[in-house]
């Protein structure tokens, strides 16, 4: 099977337990804490980030470069513009567009998905490429 794309789909993987752990704080916060939605979505983004960081390093990437703390830095910046990238497609899709805030939501998390695994495999995660 392709490299990039058994790569790919583990990255799925973990995103989809990204997303449950997004909606569910995003839901949890916005619902039960009556959190505003932006913020209570950057929440919930933010820390689906942080448990997805751990899991694609160890397990979609193999990744054994030894300078975390860089590492970290490279997807926490990618992921920062893949929030701002989320939050433009939920705004316009559900302030202009008038698509109901979780369907935006659903409709951001498919594109910024490609945007945080490219970034990553040409990025942060580099050093594997040559691995294959």
């Amino acid at each position: 099977m392709d490299y990039l794309f058994v790569k790919f789909i583990r990255f799925c993987f973990v995103g989809a337990l990204g997303m449950v752990i997004d909606f569910g704080t995003t839901y949890t916060c916005k619902e039960k804490f009556n959190w505003q939605k932006y913020l209570a979505n950057s929440f919930g983004f933010g820390l689906a980030v942080c448990c997805n960081y751990v899991l694609n390093r160890y397990w979609t990437f193999a990744s054994f470069n030894k300078q975390v703390l860089e590492e970290f830095s490279l997807y926490i910046l990618i992921a920062l513009v893949g929030l701002f990238i989320n939050n433009t497609i939920i705004w316009y899709s559900h302030t202009r567009l008038e698509v109901r805030f979780y369907y935006a939501k659903i409709i951001a998390i498919s594109i910024t998905v490609l945007w945080n695994f490219f970034s990553n495999y040409f990025i942060t995660f580099s050093s594997t490429i040559n691995e294959q």
